[in-house]
């Protein structure tokens, strides 16, 4: 019979004990509809997510959800937008409440004596032109002067198919910041022209992403399964999409037979009564999705499925250990 403690030496089956405690439950919340930038392919407007709700203004109800949610179960906050930002006093009453992960442009500093410890994921679009063309400015020169060697941030490096080839002028960047990143790919919801993936242009990024993870081990944050998941978007000879995905709103998930899902998983709006279908666009073609969390989140529900190879079980902890750093679960 094959078995966790049979595929794996002392190491190994200490790293996998180390996660298997953890039991992450995590949702999705609109903190806000607005936003300091139109970024044309932010799935949250390329959606109309922004007009799903009327955004709830008084504190008092976002602290009593909060509340809510946390007798629910769910132990990690993932606040999006909109910026939420724009309203740190919504972000705190989640930050005093449960473990929180607050993903933003960093165009706005958030004051680190007032949330110490709180984990930030920054959102970058590739170099200056990049970011320039698809957000309207460079948010790099302004966010990596805000959190410069902060311990608590990391950079969410969207990378485009104009990337390809470039990617080490961006991570060295941020290595010399004193940051580290993390990789995924653009879906360009919106179909600006030139950031489609074609794919012999997906075969050289896997590569180039390896690449990086060599050079840059102290800084990227990633593994090399998640990197042929994300590109290929196979896993153990089976395709990602809307049968596969684990990251669709539970109360709303009418999908029959029911895949591997996150368990007790809603990404709510920001009135705190809607919920959107999963954890990116209403509207997506999953087909397209490219999205880093919802491929981290496929591989980490799927455990008993990597059970077969010592190599399938230990990409599998690859991976869980990836995503439990990205969100302060375990040290870097």
């Amino acid at each position: 019979m094959i078995t966790v403690s049979s595929l794996l030496d002392a190491s190994w089956y200490e790293r996998y004990r180390r996660i298997s405690k953890l039991n992450i439950r995590s949702s999705i919340y609109d903190v806000t509809n607005q936003c300091n930038l139109r970024c044309k392919g932010c799935f949250f407007f390329s959606s109309n997510e922004h007009k799903a709700a009327r955004e709830e203004m008084d504190l008092t109800r976002w602290e009593a959800f909060i509340d809510r949610e946390k007798a629910r179960g769910v132990n990690l906050a993932i606040l999006i937008g909109g910026e939420p930002t724009l309203h740190l006093d919504r972000v705190e009453a989640f930050y005093r409440r449960m473990p929180t992960f607050c993903a933003t442009n960093g165009l706005i500093r958030v004051p680190r004596e007032r949330f110490p410890d709180l984990m930030l994921g920054i959102s970058l679009w590739g170099d200056e032109n990049d970011e320039k063309k698809l957000r309207g400015r460079d948010t790099f020169s302004v966010s990596s002067k805000h959190y410069a060697g902060d311990p608590n941030v990391y950079y969410l490096y969207t990378i485009t198919p104009r990337q390809i080839g470039r990617t080490e002028r961006i991570i060295r960047r941020i290595r010399d910041a004193g940051l580290k990143v993390h990789m995924q790919l653009l879906s360009n919801d919106e179909g600006v022209d030139g950031f489609d993936w074609r794919p012999e242009e997906l075969v050289d990024i896997r590569s180039e992403m390896d690449d990086m993870l060599d050079r840059y081990p102290d800084t990227v944050i990633s593994s090399k399964y998640y990197h042929e998941i994300i590109t290929t978007g196979k896993m153990l000879g089976r395709t990602f999409g809307w049968k596969e995905c684990p990251s669709v709103t539970e109360p709303l998930d009418r999908r029959d037979p029911r895949p591997r899902r996150l368990i007790g998983f809603i990404r709510w709006a920001s009135d705190l009564k809607t919920m959107h279908r999963c954890c990116t666009s209403e509207t997506r073609d999953c087909t397209t999705c490219k999205d880093g969390a919802a491929h981290m989140s496929w591989v980490m529900v799927n455990k008993r499925a990597h059970i077969r190879t010592t190599r399938d079980l230990q990409n599998w902890i690859e991976v869980y250990e990836m995503f439990a750093k990205l969100y302060q679960f375990i040290p870097w």
